[in-house]
């Protein structure tokens, strides 16, 4: 005897917040985002009303994820953050690659079960992800949890003949299957392409701006996968849905199926996993711009030709750049993420990430973080300043429960206008000076109560917008990780310097106390005496830092 129970919706199960109604922003109706199939900018509509479903493909986890990874995951973040201000309820679906050939090959190499290796570089990839603030999907498939899916899919193409069976000499399935492209006369609706193994103008604009992070070999084609370089093809564009292992894959690294045992090809994946989490049809699938010919040409083709809709729109992320030209493995310019956090805060590299719009190329450089850290200082500076001069901070709940209607309008007219962060960063900053002006008036000012509230206001704007693009620094990660994610200088603390420290901490929290109070002099006199025995103090959001000069 038991109960039996109905398996709950997706939403309702995963994400506590679609238990509750979605009330979708005024500003929404504003909202026009870039779509690369169209080559065009229009107004976003939910295929259901106050949903919105987006798909992004995630990492290949072979080795450590560099800058380069981590903008494009940055970049969707703040689109998935700006549906979320604006009151919708998202399904964001990330996979994770933890099978293909690099995988295969480099953990041969050195001696690794495949599979271990995976996993090692997938946690890093998430390590690195929950220290820029980047918010955790909804769901994380991999593609190994997911062969089944892959499997019905590839059937389903077969069934409605846009795929071939490769056999050997006796007929019998070697393993090998190819999507048949002359058959799908749709193929290159995405990147603009003739039915012909010409790539025209459009489609080739960024294809010249630099190769793949992750691509090997010779075939114009699909360079990833060896697969697709075989004399077996009908059609030098045919590409792979499922591959014989080659003699060098270990036993647990192939699959039994229908057509012959082997194991997935690079786009099959995410044609099945997208259509198992999100249906038949969402509304977004995003990622970098390298992926856009060939895996997201020929995952919108094989998806189409299962009989399933793609997604409604397409949006990739541009590339990070160093000195002109892109970071890639290839070119040596790679720069993995725990080196950059060595000598950066994680705020600062977050904000250098994510300090242009997801489609303009990111130029990375040592002036980028000065830029970042500045910003920072700005941002801090001003915060901590109103926070002293109101006896505290408004409450996170507060900063979260703002609505994109209660936004400064030029902040929510430049994230309306396909996510225009520099724009949204501008207004910002322009918030940020009415506020400072508003705090210098404080003591001239007959109506103080007047000004503090306005003061409050501005406060609280500043926070929201900030929170929009996950850069509060009163929010986590920041909170926990302490000065916004400061790198520590790995310095052991000697008898010397913890008596510094408890001499300077008395005196610092004297100045604390007048600028609570209001004694600005006394604070300013308190500040110049530790300056004159060369003590350097920051005002910062969690307190005063000191340093010597």
């Amino acid at each position: 005897m038991g109960n039996s129970q109905e398996p709950q919706d997706f939403n309702t199960s995963v994400m506590p917040s679609s238990l509750t109604p979605a009330h979708v922003a005024k500003a929404a109706d504003g909202l026009n985002l870039y779509d690369t199939a169209s080559h065009q900018v229009s107004h976003f509509v939910p295929l259901k009303p106050g949903e919105v479903g987006i798909y992004v493909c995630g990492a290949t986890v072979q080795s450590s994820p560099h800058i380069g990874h981590i903008r494009a995951a940055v970049a969707f973040d703040i689109v998935r953050r700006w549906f979320l201000k604006l009151g919708y309820k998202v399904t964001f679906v990330r996979n994770v690659t933890d099978i293909d050939d690099k995988i295969l090959d480099k953990a041969a190499a050195a001696g690794q079960r495949w599979w271990a290796r995976a996993y090692y570089y997938e946690r890093e990839f998430t390590e690195a992800y929950n220290t820029l603030g980047v918010l955790p999907p909804t769901v994380e498939p991999r593609a190994t949890g997911h062969m089944s899916d892959m499997i019905d899919l590839i059937q389903r193409i077969l069934d409605n003949g846009h795929g071939y069976v490769v056999t050997d000499a006796d007929g019998k399935p070697t393993g090998n299957v190819y999507f048949d492209v002359a058959s799908w006369p749709h193929y290159g609706e995405l990147t603009h392409q003739k039915q012909t193994a010409e790539v025209d103008e459009a489609a080739a604009v960024a294809d010249r701006m630099g190769p793949s992070v992750d691509a090997t070999g010779d075939d114009k084609y699909n360079p990833v996968d060896p697969a697709d370089a075989s004399p077996d093809k009908h059609d030098p564009r045919d590409f792979a849905l499922w591959k014989a292992p080659k003699d060098t894959d270990p036993e647990d690294a192939r699959w039994s199926t229908p057509f012959g045992v082997g194991r997935p090809g690079w786009h099959i994946e995410c044609s099945a996993m997208s259509h198992r989490y999100l249906g038949d049809g969402f509304d977004i699938h995003g990622g970098g711009l390298d992926l856009r010919f060939p895996h997201h040409e020929n995952e919108m083709a094989q998806t189409r030709a299962a009989g399933y809709p793609s997604a409604a729109r397409w949006m990739h992320s541009a590339w990070v750049t160093a000195k002109g030209e892109k970071m890639s493995k290839s070119l040596g310019t790679g720069l993995s993420v725990p080196s950059v956090l060595a000598e950066n805060s994680a705020w600062v590299v977050r904000y250098a990430l994510g300090s242009v719009q997801y489609r303009s190329m990111l130029e990375w450089s040592d002036q980028a973080l000065v830029e970042a850290q500045a910003a920072y200082d700005r941002v801090s500076n001003f915060i901590e300043r109103a926070g002293v001069a109101l006896g505290g901070q408004p409450s996170r709940e507060e900063v979260t429960g703002i609505s994109a209607d209660d936004l400064p309008t030029d902040f929510v007219a430049a994230m309306n206008d396909d996510v225009n962060v520099s724009g949204a960063t501008a207004a910002i900053f322009t918030t940020i000076r009415s506020g400072n002006t508003l705090l210098s008036q404080l003591a001239d000012r007959a109506d103080s109560e007047a000004v503090q509230a306005e003061v409050r206001e501005t406060l609280l704007a500043v926070r929201a917008m900030l929170d929009t693009l996950g850069l509060d620094p009163l929010a986590e990660p920041w909170v926990s990780a302490g000065a916004a994610g400061g790198a520590s200088d790995g310095t052991t603390e000697t008898p010397e310097h913890a008596a510094l420290e408890a001499l300077i901490t008395e005196q610092l929290n004297a100045r604390a106390e007048a600028r609570k109070a209001r004694d600005f002099a006394k604070a300013d006199q308190i500040r110049d005496t530790l300056a004159e025995a060369g003590i350097t103090i920051e005002d910062g959001l969690q307190g005063s830092t000191w340093s010597l000069k």
